[in-house]
């Protein structure tokens, strides 16, 4: 089997074909361009002419097209002059060739001392790993429905209690129920739509409504209170927009007035029972492929059931968390390395996304928990 595959060997012959060509123009030495011109001279004088008069009469040259091969016919005038088994390194001399190879391995070493982890940065990597992997199996855990509503980890109970006391659950259907956080979106299921949105209920409503987007909710949602519009992608990854006649009256002329709406209706729906979904969940509903599972489940079935099972935007906060503190252990161990080296405090501090380095980014490199 050759150790270049076929565009490879094609650029081979071309450049074995073209310094071949090269090395086949004979260029006169400038000695030898002066000698013709001093003879030519001689002559002009020797028949009674000055050249330098006679310079200006020199006829302009018309300027000639200059025309391009393509990559086929530079491809095929090569195989005829050289074949298709050029070696790349026929290209170079012996000395060129050991030249060449010093200076890759001196790029490599170069390279490595840069960016090659050492047994300080791998401990970093692996302490702020472990770290956040306990806190995320042990503190926040997976979320379970339980006559209580939904449960997870110790930390995940916290964050969702801290939700549920900042919007009190009274305060909160006051909210829902009153004209202010009314959106045209917020159909819950198919009586009141044109066209059908497969998997509209009130389960699934905010997961296929793009409005209920923590993200996409301040375009798509802000789009559709000044419209009187509601924008989908229902469960067989369709997008449906459609004008909401019998939400008339929810609609919004001005945009900063829609989307202080947006905020508002935001508020009143993040502590209920199938709360707002994780940001861009939504456009998992494209994902229609797949066979995961004894089920043989789609990407989009398996999303939609981890909206169901409670994988909403209380408990992505709550996974954030270890993310965050896998981000700061390295950050801190990096700085904490750099000052032992002898840089200073300021220097060492990685703050911002611009400051970062290369090895500070390896040891950043992990699964989002």
């Amino acid at each position: 089997m050759s150790k270049y595959s076929e565009t490879e060997k094609q650029i081979n012959s071309v450049l074995k074909h073209q310094d071949e060509a090269l090395k086949s123009i004979h260029f006169p030495s400038t000695a030898e361009a002066d000698a013709t011109a001093a003879k030519a001279d001689a002559l002009l004088r020797s028949l009674g002419y000055q050249p330098d008069a006679l310079k200006g009469l020199v006829p302009v040259q018309p300027r000639k097209t200059m025309v391009i091969p393509t990559w086929e016919q530079c491809c095929a005038e090569a195989e005829k002059h050289v074949g298709t088994d050029c070696e790349l390194e026929s290209l170079f001399t012996e000395d060129e060739l050991r030249s060449n190879e010093l200076a890759i391995k001196q790029l490599n070493e170069e390279f490595n001392a840069v960016h090659r982890l050492d047994t300080f940065d791998i401990s970093i990597a692996a302490l702020a790993g472990l770290i956040g992997a306990t806190v995320d199996i042990l503190l926040v855990g997976i979320p379970q429905k339980t006559p209580d509503g939904l449960k997870g980890g110790p930390l995940s109970n916290y964050v969702r209690d801290y939700f549920d006391k900042k919007f009190p659950e009274e305060e909160m259907q006051k909210l829902a129920n009153s004209k202010v956080s009314k959106v045209p979106y917020d159909a819950q299921d198919n009586r009141h739509t044109t066209i059908r949105v497969e998997g509209l209920s009130a389960y699934y409503h905010r997961l296929l409504q793009l409005g209920h987007d923590p993200l996409l909710g301040f375009v798509f949602g802000v789009a559709d209170i000044v419209t009187g519009r509601m924008t989908t992608i229902d469960k067989a990854g369709n997008i449906v927009s459609q004008v909401m006649e019998n939400y008339v009256d929810r609609k919004e002329s001005d945009v900063f007035a829609a989307l202080a709406k947006q905020v508002i209706h935001f508020k009143s729906d993040v502590t209920t029972s199938m709360g707002l979904p994780v940001p861009l969940m939504s456009l998992f509903n494209f994902l229609q492929f797949g066979s995961i599972g004894e089920e043989e489940q789609t990407i989009a079935k398996i999303v939609q059931g981890m909206y169901y099972e409670g994988y909403d935007f209380i408990h992505f906060c709550s996974m954030s968390i270890p993310a965050m503190l896998v981000e700061v252990i390295v950050r801190l161990g990096y700085a904490i390395k750099r000052i032992k080296e002898g840089h200073k405090i300021k220097d060492s501090m990685i703050l911002t996304r611009r400051q970062r380095t290369s090895r500070l980014s390896a040891q950043s490199m992990r699964p989002n928990w």
